[in-house]
């Protein structure tokens, strides 16, 4: 896994750098600068991207002395550069200083260095003319709304057609939280020093583009010191964390999933459900479904084997089948619970009753089964072992806020979640997160906007079930769960479009998916 770390923490580093190694400022502003000149260099050419002028905004702080030093080093190699920089030459940073001097003096001498001090909006516009822009402006010391003059002057760079670059992070991004309101949207970000974790989920993903890392000149074992608890997924992670199928083993051993899902009016979930719990592995898997919409399930799929419970043609389940899944939980490794139940109060009361009884089973809660959770009555349940699957909207109800208030802090509320109630917690987005009791924060690498469909949510239950039933790591299965869930929709993509993929396709390209990442990383 790839760790990430918080401003502050890489902060630690660079004054340790300072002012235990007595490494000058000046130097790691040099080396960041070299940096961002070669990884741009590089993306300009696999990109084909021809470029003569290039913009760049830059800061008082340090952000915008690593501005000043890039555009020195791309002058130097004949580009034209077009500098706009914000407040008063005796503000700037020392550092930030030196290197705005230097390109001062030689733009005296070189007409492709033009300095602009920023005033109004009309100063911008000489950037509409370069094929890439890069932001310089606040970097880490982002927090909270912007003030002008910034957000006029991110509101007009976003309105510029070029190629945008973030020097370390996109200014308008808080780069622990990832939240922001008025964000540089950024096709490239050089994060300088390590990656830092704001960068990967919330307003980070959607404004970061694609991230690497700029080192400064520090050894990695520096940041190695740190405690992390954050961290992204890599396909080794997602390999390596797949249960293991000895040559002995037999339908039972290898896996009981018992599911709970489905209504009359919802029969498809438990269908999908169900049988992405075989897909992935699972030796024997039933599904608990309601006996007057059985039809709907034999139809089509044969493979799942359906236990149906007297409904008296409600369709829906109710406290009086309890007795009857209290049974199958004894037989079963895992319960699947939630997809397609329904909100019908006396379905709801039975789901809670189910999560009483389960007699410390493993459980997946997904869907109408986390709806029954809500208003806080959560907290009267034992949730250990349990893993629960909720999307933004179902998380940020069942904890009693509002979407928009997670979205300013998404690592902390998923984080206070799974401590406080002992369970593994994946929130469904972009990026899916999982969150672990211990306190770490996974997040997904792979995945595309075509999973944005009805049906993505039901087949992630199903391979999480079965993979959990297989193998002793409920954290192992999360892992290799979410990434191959995710990584099935990406390779979809080779034969369909974002638009056209199904959730059904989905699990039916599981097999070439584990073939796929097998042969990509042997």
């Amino acid at each position: 896994m790839i760790p990430l770390y918080s401003t502050l923490q890489v902060r630690e580093v660079d004054n340790y750098a300072i002012n235990q190694l007595t490494i000058p400022g000046i130097i790691l502003m040099e080396n960041a600068a070299i940096q961002i000149f070669n990884h741009s260099i590089k993306k300009f050419e696999k990109m084909q991207l021809f470029v003569n002028k290039i913009g760049f905004v830059c800061g008082k702080g340090n952000n915008g002395g690593d501005g000043f030093a890039v555009a020195r080093h791309f002058s130097n190699y004949g580009f034209t550069v077009i500098v706009i920089y914000t407040g008063k030459e005796e503000e700037f940073s020392a550092d930030a200083a030196l290197n705005f001097n230097i390109l001062k003096k030689l733009s005296a001498e070189n007409k492709k260095i033009k300095l602009t001090k920023y005033s109004t909006v009309k100063d911008l516009n000489p950037l509409y003319k370069c094929e890439v822009i890069f932001d310089a402006i606040l970097g880490t010391g982002s927090k909270g709304s912007l003030k002008l003059p910034y957000s006029e002057i991110i509101d007009n760079l976003n309105k510029i057609k070029c190629y945008k670059i973030a020097i370390d992070i996109p200014t308008g991004l808080n780069p622990d939280t990832g939240d922001g309101e008025n964000i540089f949207r950024s096709d490239f970000t050089i994060s300088l020093a390590e990656l830092k974790k704001g960068l990967f989920f919330g307003n980070g993903k959607l404004n970061s583009g694609d991230t690497v890392i700029g080192n400064i000149g520090l050894n990695v074992d520096y940041f190695n010191r740190l405690s992390v608890n954050e961290f992204l997924i890599e396909p080794e992670d997602a390999l390596g964390c797949l249960p293991k199928k000895t040559k002995n083993i037999n339908k039972y051993s290898s896996g009981k999933v018992f599911t709970i899902a489905g209504s009359v009016s919802l029969p498809g979930a438990a269908i999908l459900t169900s049988i992405s719990t075989l897909k992935i592995g699972a030796g024997a898997s039933v599904l608990f479904f309601p006996k007057s919409a059985k039809k709907f399930i034999h139809k089509r799929f044969l493979e799942i084997v359906v236990q149906d419970y007297q409904d008296n043609n409600t369709g829906f389940l109710s406290e009086k089948n309890i007795e009857e899944i209290n049974n199958r939980i004894d037989w079963a490794d895992v319960i699947a619970i939630g997809p397609g139940l329904g909100r019908n109060e006396k379905t709801q009361d039975a789901i809670i009753r189910v999560i009483k009884n389960r007699n410390k089973k493993r459980m997946v809660i997904d869907a109408d089964a986390i709806f029954a959770l809500s208003k806080e009555r959560y907290k009267k349940l034992d949730l250990n072992n349990c893993t629960l699957t909720p999307h933004y909207g179902e998380f940020a109800n069942l904890i009693g806020i509002s979407v928009s208030d997670l979205q300013k802090d998404i690592l902390k509320f998923g984080r206070d979640f799974s401590l406080e109630t002992g369970s593994y917690l994946v929130l469904k987005g972009s990026p899916t997160i999982i969150f672990t009791p211990s306190g770490d924060a996974l997040i997904n690498t792979s995945g595309n906007p075509g999973m944005a469909k009805f049906g993505t949510g039901d087949v992630l239950t199903g391979i999480l079930s079965g993979l959990i039933a297989q193998q002793s790591s409920i954290e192992s299965s999360l892992i290799s769960g979410v990434y191959l869930h995710s990584l099935s929709a990406d390779l979809l993509l080779k034969d369909y479009t974002e638009y056209s993929f199904t959730a059904e396709d989905i699990i039916n390209n599981i097999a070439k998916t584990i073939k796929f990442l097998r042969n990509s990383i042997a």
